[in-house]
C-alpha cells in the first residue's frame, strides 16, 4: 500500500541502460507513492562520493526526448499516478539565454519522499547515501519538511540487466520536418518561441509527451492553444469534457511544474490555425501523428500570408495497451471519457422514498435510447416506471388529469369517443410557453403522485431498485424524488436520424423537437451517471451491466 501522496524519483543510471529497467522501477515507486510522482533525470550521478552531488545540465538530444516518451508510455500501467518529468536541467544547444541561476524550484505538490534507482553494492538502505539523496533533492526542489528517502531495488524479472549502455537506441518517437540526420546523440537546437494546441481534456501521458517536447525546445515562451466552443462539437461524448477553465488550470499547473523558467501563454483555440497561423514571432510547432496534416496546413496558410514556415516536430502516438473493443488503440481523452460511462460522477441525493428502495431517474434527449436502457435495467432486476404510461393513465377518462385538462383547454381537444386527442393538445401548447405551463402545472404533480404509488408497489413486490424513465425528469423537478439521475447521451445528429426513422418526422421537425428540450450538456450537468447507446447493442449491454454492478456496490 502506498505510503506517500507525492514523491521525487531521481534517476541516475545512464539512459540507454535505464530504459529496460524503467517498468520495474516505476512499479516499485508506485508501491510507495499514490498521487504525484516527479521524475528528475541525472544520469551518471553518484551518491557515494565524499562531495555533495550537484544538479548538472543534461544535454537535450533525440535520445533524451525518446526516453521521456518511453517513460510516459511505461507510466500508463500506473493510472493512479500523475507522473511529471522535470525539465529544468535538460537544456538545448542554444545561446539565447544565460544559464539559470541556481535556486530551489517550487513544486505544486512538495515531495514527501525521494526515491532513486541508485544502488549500493550490498543492496542496503545505507544511511550516508540516503542523506546525500535527501540533501540533493532539497537543493533542487521544494520538498516536505519531513522528507523521507528510499533506495529502490526493483525486482527485475529477467535476471541481472546489463549496466553497459545498449548498442541499439530507443525507438524513434520524434520526427522533425526539416531535413537532417537524426542522430540519437545529436544536440537539439532551441527556439525562442513555439506553439502547440489540443483539447487537453483529462491531461494524460500522451499530452505530457507533446508538452514536454515543446517545453524542451522553447527557451523563452510557449503558446498553448486549448480547443474550445466550435472545435469541441465533433468530439466523442463532448458532454463529459472538462470545462475550459478546469482544463487550463490542470495544464498550467503541469507546465509550471516541469519548466517554470518559461512564459506560458495559454489561450482558447477557436479555429484550426490559432495563433500558429498568424503570429510572426513563432518558430516551431509540435504536432502528433494525427495532427501533422494540420501542421502542414498551418505552414501553407503562413506562406500564403507572407510569414515564414514553422519547424514542425511530429510526435508518435502512445499506444493504449488496455483499450477495449470500442475504444481507440492510442492513449486518448476520448477513451477516458468512454470509461466514465456508468460510473458515479457526484454524490447521490437523499430523497424521501419508501424505506429499502433505491430510486434512479433515467432521462435524456428524445431519441437517446432511454427505453432501451430501462429495459436492460429491468432485465437486471429493476422495477421500471414509465412516466409516459403514467401520463396516458392520467389523461384517460376518469383519470386524475382528465377533468382539469378538459376544463383548461376546452372540449375541442377531445376525440368523438371523449378521450383526449394528445396530438391536438400537443399542437396547442407547442411553442406557446404560457399554454405549456398551464398543462405542465396540471400534469407534473399528478404524474409524480402516480410514480410514488408505483414505488410503493415496487416495495410490495420485493424490489430494491426502482427506475423512473422520464424525458422531463429535470424540468419537472422530479430529481428531488430520486437518489441518482442517470442520463443517456448521443450526438444530436444521431438523435435526429433516430427520430426521423422512429416517428416518421422530417429532419426539420426532429431538430425542432430537440431544440425545445434541454441540451445533452444541461442534462449531464445535473446527472450522477451518464450512459450512451451510440455503439452496438452488446456494447450498450456491457455498459449497463457495469453500471448496475457499481450501483449494487453503492447500495449494499
Amino acid at each position: 500500500m502506498a505510503l506517500f501522496r507525492s514523491g521525487l524519483l531521481v534517476l541516475t543510471t545512464p539512459l540507454a541502460s535505464l530504459a529496460p529497467r524503467l517498468a520495474p522501477i516505476l512499479t516499485s515507486a508506485a508501491r510507495l507513492v499514490n498521487r504525484t510522482l516527479y521524475v528528475h533525470l541525472q544520469p551518471g550521478m553518484s551518491l557515494e562520493g565524499p562531495a555533495q552531488p550537484q544538479s548538472s545540465p543534461v544535454q537535450a538530444t533525440f535520445e533524451v526526448l525518446d526516453f521521456i516518451t518511453h517513460l510516459y508510455a511505461d507510466a500508463g500501467m500506473h493510472t493512479n499516478l500523475d507522473i511529471r518529468i522535470l525539465l529544468t536541467n535538460i537544456q538545448t544547444k542554444s545561446t539565447f539565454l544565460p544559464p539559470p541561476a541556481s535556486s530551489v524550484q517550487n513544486l505544486a505538490h512538495p515531495p514527501e519522499v525521494v526515491l532513486t534507482d541508485f544502488q549500493t553494492l550490498d543492496g542496503s538502505q545505507y544511511n550516508p547515501v540516503k542523506q546525500q539523496l535527501e540533501r540533493y533533492a532539497t537543493s533542487c526542489y521544494s520538498c516536505s519538511p519531513q522528507l523521507s528517502s528510499v533506495l529502490l531495488y526493483p525486482n527485475y524479472e529477467h535476471g541481472e540487466l546489463p549496466v553497459e549502455p545498449r548498442d541499439d537506441p530507443l525507438p524513434s518517437t520524434i520526427r522533425p520536418s526539416y531535413p537532417m540526420a537524426r542522430s540519437p546523440k545529436k544536440p537539439m537546437r532551441g527556439y525562442r518561441r513555439g506553439a502547440l494546441g489540443g483539447t487537453f481534456d483529462r491531461l494524460h501521458n500522451a499530452h505530457k509527451v507533446l508538452l514536454s517536447v515543446a517545453c524542451v525546445l522553447a527557451q523563452e515562451q510557449l503558446v498553448v492553444g486549448v480547443a474550445d466552443k466550435d472545435l469541441l462539437k465533433s468530439k466523442l461524448l463532448p458532454e463529459l469534457l472538462q470545462p475550459y477553465a478546469e482544463r487550463v488550470e490542470h495544464l498550467s499547473e503541469f507546465l509550471v511544474d516541469i519548466k517554470p523558467s518559461l512564459t506560458f501563454d495559454i489561450i482558447p483555440l477557436l479555429d484550426p490555425y490559432g495563433p500558429a497561423g498568424s503570429d510572426p514571432s513563432l518558430e516551431f510547432l509540435v504536432v502528433s501523428e494525427e495532427t501533422y496534416r494540420g501542421g502542414m496546413a498551418v505552414n501553407r496558410f503562413r506562406l500564403e500570408n507572407g510569414l515564414e514556415e514553422l519547424a514542425l516536430y511530429q510526435i508518435q502516438l502512445l499506444k493504449d495497451l488496455n483499450h477495449k473493443e470500442n475504444e481507440e488503440d492510442k492513449v486518448s481523452s476520448s477513451s477516458l471519457r468512454q470509461r466514465m460511462l456508468g460510473t458515479l460522477l457526484r454524490p447521490p441525493h437523499r430523497p424521501e422514498v419508501p424505506p429499502g428502495l433505491y430510486v434512479i431517474g433515467l432521462t435524456g434527449i428524445s431519441g437517446s435510447g432511454k427505453s432501451s436502457i430501462s429495459q436492460r435495467l429491468k432485465g437486471l432486476g429493476a422495477f421500471v416506471i414509465d412516466s409516459d404510461k403514467l401520463g396516458h393513465r392520467a389523461y384517460a377518462p376518469g383519470g386524475p388529469a382528465y377533468q382539469p385538462v378538459v376544463e383548461t383547454f376546452g372540449t375541442d381537444i377531445l376525440h368523438k369517443d371523449g378521450t383526449i386527442n394528445r396530438k391536438i393538445l400537443g399542437s396547442r401548447v407547442f411553442g406557446n410557453k404560457k399554454q405549456l405551463k398551464m398543462l405542465t402545472d396540471i400534469m407534473w404533480p399528478i404524474i409524480a403522485k402516480l410514480a410514488r404509488e408505483e414505488m410503493d408497489l415496487a416495495v410490495t413486490e420485493g424490489k430494491h431498485v426502482c427506475v423512473i424513465e422520464a424525458a422531463v425528469l429535470l424540468e419537472a423537478g422530479w430529481q428531488n424524488m430520486v437518489h441518482e439521475v442517470w442520463t443517456v447521451v448521443i450526438p444530436e445528429t444521431e438523435a435526429v436520424r433516430r427520430i426521423v426513422e422512429r416517428d416518421g418526422l422530417s429532419e426539420a421537425a426532429a431538430q425542432s423537437r430537440l431544440q425545445s428540450q434541454m441540451s445533452g450538456q444541461q442534462f449531464v450537468d445535473q446527472s450522477h451517471v451518464v450512459l450512451s447507446t451510440l455503439w452496438e447493442p452488446q456494447v450498450t449491454q456491457r455498459q449497463v451491466e457495469e453500471a448496475w454492478a457499481l450501483l449494487q456496490k453503492r447500495i449494499c
